[in-house]
């Protein structure tokens, strides 16, 4: 009987033995894992560190009809009190220069409401929250990992899935990237480059909804440089456009370029302007009509002409300006193929400069 009762007292103790084994053993892949994922994880303002600064390239069809501009974010200091980063932030758009200071919140780099920036420049820090801070609603501190199968959806009605998809390496002229793809799908791919170590992407390219033809860009950009320090604080510089000019309606339906002869438009005397009207497709639009109006810098109107046409897509008109400086060339396209577009009026607006 005793030697049964060893025998079981040696069988317990062994089963405990192996279970005390299994849960340590348990308990460490837990570990590991949780190891991997910290170290495999990203956020919007990983990477982060004092006198360091980013330049972009940003699109985005709310500002500027789409048109580039180039944004500069100098991460100056950070504030322990407020929790945020202050950064002095330039933005050099056709030429003219704006430039204020964000207060980006540690937690995911959003531009707080007590950042002290000038009336003109709260258009770009819309701009910045639809774009470089654009995945900060999936990713805020401490991030989600690379490798993960899905970051969430999109807020869109029929929102897709927004994940990380493979790898690529980009080159920038900020330097050759390693990036992990962060996408989502709505009729085409939208793609993000996400680089571990950079507070933000290195790289986007996404596109609006519509229910037909082309998807327009929706937003953009690309980082153009980097570096340590106080980044050259950058000076207005008037910049006369060069034609041709294209930009593209809000909806994406036609493609608007405008050209113009002398490329030197001087006052007091006559430049002739053309007209191309192409889809999205970069057909030329057919027996279409257009108005044109011309305003100052003030939007003061100097000039309209209606009922343009543009029979195979072109059309032009001649104007003299009495004044020098920045003047607005606005294209309305009214019908095509003799069809009214009263509900979608479709129009760009052009920037040229008068010497």
């Amino acid at each position: 009987m005793q030697i049964l009762k060893r025998n079981s007292e040696r069988k317990i103790i062994a089963f405990f033995l192996i279970f005390i084994l299994g849960m340590t053993a348990l308990q460490t892949n837990h570990f590991i894992g949780q190891a991997y994922a910290q170290s495999d994880a990203w956020y919007v303002g990983n990477g982060a560190k004092p006198d360091t600064y980013y330049t972009y390239e940003i699109r985005r069809a709310d500002t500027n009809q789409g048109q580039p501009f180039m944004m500069t974010l100098y991460f100056k200091e950070y504030n322990a009190t407020g929790k945020y980063w202050e950064t002095p932030t330039y933005v050099v758009d056709q030429g003219n220069v704006y430039n204020g200071t964000f207060h980006l919140s540690e937690l995911d780099l959003t531009a707080l409401g007590s950042s002290p920036i000038p009336a003109e420049m709260e258009k770009y820090r819309g701009a910045y929250a639809s774009t470089l801070d654009w995945l900060s609603a999936y990713v805020p501190k401490p991030g989600q990992s690379l490798s993960s199968a899905s970051w969430g959806k999109i807020g869109s009605i029929g929102g897709s899935e927004i994940k990380p998809s493979g790898t690529a390496k980009i080159t920038t002229p900020a330097g050759t990237f390693d990036t992990n793809i962060i996408r989502y799908y709505k009729g085409i791919n939208n793609n993000i480059y996400v680089s571990k170590d950079l507070p933000w992407p290195v790289k986007a390219e996404t596109f609006a909804d519509v229910t037909t033809g082309k998807p327009p860009i929706q937003y953009a950009f690309e980082l153009k440089a980097m570096g340590t320090g106080q980044p050259p604080i950058p000076e207005t510089q008037i910049e006369a456009p060069k034609p041709p000019l294209t930009i593209t309606t809000p909806r994406g339906t036609f493609n608007i370029q405008l050209l113009w002869d002398p490329v030197e438009i001087k006052t007091g005397q006559n430049t002739t302007f053309g007209i191309i009207l192409q889809d999205d497709r970069d057909n030329l639009v057919q027996r279409a009509t257009y108005e044109i109006k011309i305003t100052d810098e003030n939007d003061e109107v100097l000039e309209t002409l209606t009922n343009q046409r543009a029979s195979e897509g072109t059309g032009q008109f001649e104007y003299a300006f009495e004044t020098l400086g920045v003047k607005h060339i606005q294209v309305t396209v009214t019908t095509v193929e003799s069809a009214s577009l009263d509900m979608f009026v479709e129009s760009s607006t052009f920037d040229i400069v008068v010497t």
